[in-house]
């Protein structure tokens, strides 16, 4: 006897409930034994972790569809051709696990390897993400050496940066001491000389603790509204002693009303040592030029000089903390640690803004970029 199509439908909706109800039952115990399985291999190869992974998912799959199979008793050829499929469907489950696992482990350990000889080259055909890491690997330890190459350089041209100064001192002090000179002109002049060289060693070490404070990232900032004008007026006030002395001229061309975001005092500092620098290698009777507006949506304070060019090969390494351009180590007579460019570079990234340098006309431009205010 026929059953009505509504029972029907009925016990296919209830056979249906048992087959969902059961496969969810059995892939929720798998899961929370593969679970358990991975928080007790969390400390073993990553290799093991994929491992375990493939497992339950294959044993879920497999636990489900033999349950079923048994619950719909089926018997004879169609059971056996069905568990036979299981088992085989798991068996290669298992096998590409197994190949998985082996090949990124393998790659973990190739990676490894190379990582443990330095310098450091990132191996080749790794899978994405270990790719990645090593690419990135290979391009921290890149810096990490030319870094450590620039301190070997900073620390020997500050040695003999001062131990010239401190050898004189040395020197003026003992024929002081012995008697060796008591003529009181001479004597006032030694006097002025040590006083010299104590203010430049001081200056040094200034440069030198600012640099380590923008290195360590412990540069802080006091941020504020301030005008670009008055800016360079500031520095061209403060320069103006130097350029004197110098024989240069100092020329400021700055539009009014471009405001910047910024520390006036550490600012200053960074345009100061740019000026400082034009003024240093410029003849006499030249001109040192300054020039503020905007740009391309960004606030710009530039310094030209009359330098006479930067060489090419050099332009990309003038910012660097231990590069100089000229042969010569000896500081200069009016002082300075030969820090001012890269201490100018660390303050003006600070304000998230860039510094440039490029040859223009009878020298070069440095030009800093800071972002208007809005």
């Amino acid at each position: 006897m026929t059953r009505p199509a509504g029972l029907a439908r009925a016990a296919e909706m209830g056979d249906l409930g048992v087959i969902v109800a059961v496969t969810a039952g059995l892939g929720l115990t798998v899961a929370l034994l593969g679970v358990w399985a991975m928080w007790s291999l969390r400390r073993r190869s990553i290799g093991v972790m994929l491992a375990v992974v493939m497992v339950v998912s294959v044993t879920a799959t497999l636990a489900g569809v033999v349950a079923i199979t048994l619950m719909m008793i089926i018997e004879g050829r169609v059971r056996d051709i069905v568990l036979s499929v299981v088992a085989v469907g798991g068996l290669v489950g298992l096998g590409v696990a197994f190949v998985l696992a082996r090949r990124v482990v393998g790659e973990s350990r190739r990676l490894v390897a190379a990582v443990r000889h330095l310098p450091f080259t990132a191996p080749r055909g790794l899978p994405a993400e270990l790719q990645t890491i090593a690419n990135t690997l290979q391009e921290a330890n890149a810096r990490e050496r030319a870094l450590e190459e620039a301190r070997r350089e900073l620390v020997a041209w500050v040695s003999h940066d001062l131990r010239t100064p401190l050898a004189g001192m040395r020197a003026m002090a003992e024929a002081l001491e012995d008697g060796v000179v008591s003529d009181p002109a001479t004597v006032a002049r030694y006097h002025g000389q040590i006083r010299l060289e104590v203010e430049r060693l001081s200056a040094m070490v200034d440069d030198l603790f600012e640099l380590s404070r923008i290195h360590a990232g412990a540069l802080r900032l006091t941020r504020a509204r301030i005008g670009l004008a008055d800016l360079v007026a500031d520095t061209v006030a403060g320069a103006e002693p130097l350029a004197r002395a110098k024989g240069v001229r100092l020329a400021a061309e700055a539009a009014h009303a471009v405001p910047v975001e910024a520390d006036a005092g550490a600012l200053g500092r960074a345009l100061g040592n740019l000026v400082v620098n034009a003024i240093r290698h410029t003849p006499a009777d030249r001109t040192v030029v300054l020039r503020a507006g905007v740009t391309a949506g960004m606030a710009c304070v530039s310094v030209s000089d009359c330098c006479g060019g930067i060489p090419e090969a050099d332009l990309p390494r003038v910012f660097d903390v231990a590069f100089r351009g000229e042969a010569a180590r000896t500081p200069t007579p009016d002082g300075g640690a030969g820090l001012g460019l890269a201490i100018a570079q660390g303050i003006v990234e600070a304000h998230d803004g860039m510094i440039d340098v490029v040859n223009e006309g009878p020298g070069c431009r440095f030009e800093i970029r800071l972002p208007l205010v809005r």
